[in-house]
């Protein structure tokens, strides 16, 4: 059972909704008890860093997530703030995230002149930078994922990122150490591409 963590910042009825559909059983956390009996973990995000952060601490899952990744390498999917969230840190706020992967988010910063904008929103092309499962059947193919941020992460070891892509530069888009998966993309938003990916995700230690 994968257990959507809610924390009060994330899309969790769309993430839902995109699990019911390929097939997969999950629930939403209520009670800390439901992240202790987790097989598996999906952390959205939407909103700040540090109010991410905070929230996690005051419902008591912040450690009990560390442990469940650290200790009993449950495969964890951060989504969007969520893959941020497994960094470092992050330009938007002070507090420390997870510290999972060696990396941390950057603000979009253009030259005024530009005429790309923040936040990075829409379709856009991930290019696999490493053979993984979560891209099985999706080699021969141009992936398009559905992405908003306005902040990017930036891996300190090349051996993490799993796939790039281009807004004014390339960026991470995401990453993958070991039983440590983020996606700056929105899989539950991303049709047939969203659903090949998470349904790799899936099948994980299976």
């Amino acid at each position: 059972m994968v257990t959507i963590v809610d924390y009060g910042m994330g899309n969790l009825g769309s993430v839902k909704n995109m699990l019911k559909k390929i097939g997969c059983p999950c629930k939403v956390s209520v009670t800390k008890n439901d992240i202790i009996q987790a097989e598996k973990l999906i952390l959205p995000g939407v909103g700040s860093f540090d109010n991410a952060v905070n929230n996690l601490k005051k419902l008591g899952y912040f450690d009990l997530i560390k442990e469940k990744v650290l200790v009993e390498n449950t495969p964890i999917l951060g989504v969007c703030l969520g893959m941020q969230l497994l960094t470092k840190g992050s330009d938007e706020g002070v507090e420390a995230g997870f510290g999972f992967i060696d990396a941390y988010a950057h603000k979009f910063i253009f030259e005024p002149s530009s005429k790309l904008k923040s936040p990075h929103m829409g379709w856009n092309f991930a290019k696999i930078n490493k053979t993984s499962s979560l891209f099985d059947s999706m080699y021969e193919q141009e992936n398009r994922f559905y992405f908003v941020h306005s902040f990017a992460v930036e891996c300190e070891d090349e051996a993490d990122i799993l796939t790039t892509t281009n807004h004014g530069g390339s960026f991470v888009s995401a990453f993958e150490k070991g039983n440590i998966i983020g996606a700056q993309f929105h899989p539950e938003k991303s049709h047939k591409f969203g659903m090949a990916f998470l349904k790799n995700f899936m099948s994980l230690n299976k």
